[in-house]
Formats: C-alpha cells, structure tokens, sequence
C-alpha cells in the first residue's frame, strides 16, 4: 500500500514525517473558500469532515493508494467559525475576537480508497488566548506572517505563537492540524506502517 497525503501543509507533511510513515504530498486544488461559503451554515466539526473527504477524494489515486485529507476549524464559543486570513488585516481582527477567550481547533481527517472514503476521524482541543496587547499583537503579525497566513484564525502554536495562550486542552497533533494517533492506527492495519 501506498499513502498519499491531499496537502501540502508543512505541518502535516512534518508529523506523518516525524511519525515514520511513507508519503507523498500533493495538493489537493479544493478551492476551500468556496466550499466554506456553500456550506456556512453548517456546524464547524461537520465542515472541517467535509472538507477533509472532498480533499481525500479529489486526488485520482491508483489502485492499492490510499489518500489522507485533511482539514481544520477553529470554532468560536459562539458558534461561528474562521478561516484562514486572506490579509494581515483580517489576521489581526481574528486575533482581536479572539483574545481572551476560549475557542475549539477541530481537525478533520478523511482516508479514500479508489473514489470511496475508507475511514474517518476527528479530534477537537480547546484553547484559551490570553488577553494580549496591541503592541504583542502588531509584533507577532509582524514577524509570523507568512507562516499564519496559511493558519485559520491566523496564528500558529509554533515558535512565539505559544505566548498568545493561557492553556490549551487536548491533543496537540489536533492542534498542528491532524488526528494523527487515530490515522496512524488505521494506518497500520492497512499494513502502511508496521503493527
């Protein structure tokens, strides 16, 4: 068997790599801002399982290929979910809602096999931003940029971003992006790693 990976997010190509399992990444062409705006109305979890099957199954794989997508959410407590920030300026206001309050990271995983979706899996952590400056604010943005703009909510755990939390609740491979513990389970019974 072989695992292709519908991304080419450098989080997730760094766990399944640090993880010992084979791959290769290609990106899946979803266009996920689409996709978010046809199904707004739906719930956070259900969108980020969505968007993970329709990136598994929009990669034509040869037989005995199996392809992992992937995708995540961030939840507000009200409900309302973010994206990834188009500009530095929609990073900041994501930021501002965000600060000094709690909210979800739900990451979403989908396996397909020959145009069917094989297994499915999720994991949420809960994360509560510290009431941070302005002035935190403008320097983070400033220096992290190009890294979060590819980040929903616009901020990365990684590096300085860990100053931007009071606590964090749950799996930190679902905060980096994927379920991994549940997908490399899977993955070995399909004989892609070893039991």
């Amino acid at each position: 068997m072989k695992l292709i990976l519908a991304s080419t997010s450098t989080a997730r190509r760094a766990m399944l790599k640090a993880a010992g399992v084979p791959f290769e990444a290609v990106s899946s062409l979803i266009d996920e801002r689409r996709v978010e705006d046809e199904l707004h109305d739906i719930a956070p979890a259900t969108l980020a399982a969505t968007l993970a099957q329709k990136k598994a199954l929009a990669i034509d794989a040869v037989p005995g290929t199996l392809v992992l997508g992937s995708d995540q959410i961030l939840e507000t407590t009200d409900g309302d979910s973010l994206s990834k920030p188009s500009t530095r300026d929609e990073a900041r206001v994501q930021l501002v809602g965000l600060r000094g309050r709690s909210h979800r990271l739900i990451s979403a995983a989908a396996i397909a096999e020959q145009g069917n979706i094989v297994w499915r899996g999720s994991e949420t952590a809960t994360l509560v931003m510290r009431d941070l400056s302005d002035d935190f604010l403008g320097t983070y943005l400033e220096d992290e940029w190009d890294e979060v703009r590819h980040c929903v909510g616009g901020y990365r755990i990684e590096g300085s971003g860990a100053q931007l939390f009071e606590s964090i609740e749950g799996s930190h491979f679902a905060i980096l992006g994927l379920p991994l513990l549940p997908i490399l389970s899977y993955l070995r019974t399909r004989g892609i790693i070893p039991k």
